[in-house]
């Protein structure tokens, strides 16, 4: 009866070690991923929802992307600067983002074009371009 009461436990303890294993990896990953996660429509046009895991050992202060937005057709669509804002070492933050005036249907791809502001202690100006890398889970392609 001891046993029955104690597999839940050994089985939480199993779960949540694994869990902070995973953690822990993505901590110290040593890449900046963006991911584009969703568009959707919005009152203002389209909304762009990323999700943004910062694995370097030191934290962003500031961080910032040019996107270009690419049409079904290939062509530019438009240019945009996106302010991702503070990004702590080891955490993973969502951004979302209205683009006015774009039709998210006419999305096909994004690239991140550069990173104009990437501050932190110790982090040099081109570091958030070198360690980035770039996914999605959307039917839109991010490059990086």
């Amino acid at each position: 009866m001891k046993f029955d009461r104690l597999l839940p436990l050994a089985l939480l303890a199993l779960i949540s070690s694994g869990t902070a294993v995973l953690a822990q990896d993505a901590a110290t990953s040593g890449n900046l991923s963006i991911e584009i996660n969703d568009l959707a429509p919005s009152d203002k046009g389209c909304k762009l929802t990323f999700i943004a895991a910062n694995g370097l050992p030191q934290s962003l202060t500031k961080a910032s992307f040019e996107f270009v937005l690419f049409d079904q057709k290939g062509l530019v669509e438009r240019m945009a600067v996106l302010d991702f804002r503070d990004l702590p070492a080891g955490k993973t933050k969502v951004r979302q983002f209205d683009l006015p005036g774009t039709k998210c249907e006419a999305v096909k791809s994004l690239l991140i074009n550069d990173a104009p502001v990437c501050a932190g202690d110790g982090i040099a100006k081109d570091a958030c371009m070198k360690v980035l890398k770039t996914g999605s889970k959307s039917s839109v392609e991010l490059k990086g």
